[in-house]
């Protein structure tokens, strides 16, 4: 059951820290359109660099409900 809550949590949270990354890079290259390249650039790294943190957050929950692994 807590597995099942944590990988929910993670999936919100990714979902949220995603957003905000797409609003602030919206808000910055309506400020600066000269830096969107740089700015988009940046943005899609973080953005999959967050993925990549609650995809491993998922599995990990993923095995503590399915096996009985002690770490």
């Amino acid at each position: 059951m807590g597995a099942g809550i944590g990988a929910g949590i993670v999936a919100i949270g990714a979902g949220l820290g995603i957003g905000r990354i797409g609003g602030q890079a919206m808000e910055g290259i309506a400020r600066q359109p000269e830096a969107a390249g740089k700015i988009q650039t940046a943005m899609l790294i973080i953005a999959a660099l967050i993925e990549v943190v609650s995809l491993f957050a998922v599995v990990v929950c993923l095995l503590i409900a399915l096996g009985n692994y002690t770490f």
